[in-house]
């Protein structure tokens, strides 16, 4: 199996159309008022919203973007002005990242890993 697109719930598929295009996903479905899908800009996997009258409860849900440029990437889409929740970090689990959340609260984790991604330290073999 690959994994190809993600769908998450939004409440206002224009609004949050632009603000995934601010974040440098490329709009490639337009099906107003119901849904949108993306492209990322690296490797062949998809993201797409779907128009819903309810968001799920909690926190949302969480979603993991990998940039090799994460801090350059940070910034480009802050000179947009969106709002990070978290500047780039080093994480204990030997990642760096940054969050944010999108309109709809769902988290949004830029990072980059490198081989820590696929094979940390601690990888079950």
């Amino acid at each position: 199996m690959n994994l190809n697109q993600i769908t998450v719930p939004v409440l206002d598929i224009s609004k949050s159309i632009l603000f995934y295009e601010n974040i440098g996903l490329r709009l490639i479905v337009k099906a107003l008022p119901h849904y949108a899908r993306f492209e990322c800009p690296d490797g062949n996997s998809t993201f797409s919203i779907h128009l819903t009258k309810e968001l799920p409860a909690g926190e949302g849900i969480y979603i993991y973007f990998e940039c090799e440029n994460l801090d350059e990437q940070v910034e480009k889409i802050k000179s947009k002005g969106i709002v990070f929740d978290q500047e780039p970090t080093d994480k204990s689990w030997l990642w760096r990242e940054a969050r944010l959340k999108d309109l709809d609260g769902n988290q949004l984790i830029l990072f980059y890993a490198g081989k820590n991604r696929l094979n940390p330290p601690w990888r079950i073999t």
